[in-house]
């Protein structure tokens, strides 16, 4: 079995005072910002994802289109799954399950407290820092997993790592 990834990526900073309803917040400032710098942080680490599935809540989407615009990827090919709006771990699980057993890297983009409810599914000991949260807005977390798609959560993965966008800014 070929190895694979997780990327799970928490949407960029929105913006809680644009007026518009949860679904519709568009990107604050600083994550249009820091949204760019995750997809220029994949590229230079030639972590490229093969497949992407997001939320389709707005910040999510403007995330992936700024992430895969750093990484020159065409953002059509992007399968937006309305289940992750709000997704609980077991939604997030069913949706990695059904990935194409092909893909070696996938990139998950969407909402807390879900992605980080998943991550510490996946991954027992990944503990936030002190006074922080473990996935804060535009974080990515990378697993390396054992098993093939269809079978993702049925023990532990490794954490590889977790990037927050205070440690990766230009």
């Amino acid at each position: 079995m070929a190895a694979r990834e997780l990327l799970v990526l928490r949407h960029a900073k929105s913006d809680r005072e644009a007026g518009a309803a949860d679904f519709d917040r568009p990107l604050a400032k600083r994550g249009r910002r820091d949204a760019p710098r995750v997809g220029r942080l994949l590229r230079e680490r030639g972590l490229v994802p093969d497949f992407v599935v997001s939320s389709p809540a707005r910040r999510a989407a403007e995330t992936v289109a700024l992430v895969l615009k750093a990484l020159a990827i065409d953002k059509d090919g992007v399968r937006w799954e309305e289940d992750l709006y709000e997704a609980d771990v077991g939604t997030l699980l069913r949706v990695a399950s059904a990935v194409p057993d092909r893909v070696g890297r996938l990139l998950l983009v969407g909402h807390n407290p879900g992605l980080e409810d998943l991550v510490r599914r996946l991954a027992p000991g990944a503990e936030a820092p002190p006074g922080q949260k473990l996935l804060p807005t535009g974080a990515l977390a990378r697993l390396s997993l054992a098993r093939p798609w269809a079978e993702i959560g049925e023990g532990p993965e490794a954490l590889v790592e977790i990037l927050r966008p205070r440690e990766f800014a230009e």
